[in-house]
């Protein structure tokens, strides 16, 4: 949506939002004719700059806030990527290992990272 609309939902003046681009607490997409849009989610973070302002925070404040909240989300979403590649390869672990012969368990040895090998190991200490 360009600045007016999003100014207009989010009763904020296209001035407040061009300063909070400026200062890097909003992201914006400039179109090849140099028309600024904003995603919708540019509504809700207009809507949280606004409260944590009325909360007495500073611009300064509420971005190293919204720094911080991103650098935790990356770190959730590559924690979850992490756990998929080793859901992954203790899957391919019990294959082979219902295959119980010699070249499966080569292919194991191989194969299998340290921390899939850790977490099999913590998973039988479970079981047992």
């Amino acid at each position: 949506m360009k600045i007016g609309e999003l100014a207009r939902i989010s009763n904020v003046t296209k001035r407040t939002i061009d300063h909070y681009t400026n200062v890097g607490l909003l992201n914006v997409e400039r179109s090849a004719s140099n028309y600024r849009y904003y995603d919708h989610s540019a509504i809700q973070r207009l809507k949280f700059i606004e409260q944590c302002k009325k909360d007495g925070m500073s611009l300064s404040e509420i971005k190293d806030f919204l720094i911080d909240k991103e650098a935790e989300e990356i770190d959730v979403l590559e924690l979850r990527l992490k756990i998929k590649g080793l859901e992954k390869e203790v899957s391919e672990v019990l294959a082979h290992l219902d295959k119980g012969d010699l070249k499966s368990q080569e292919h194991l040895k191989k194969n299998v990272s340290h921390e899939s090998l850790s977490l099999i190991q913590a998973l039988l200490l479970l079981l047992n």
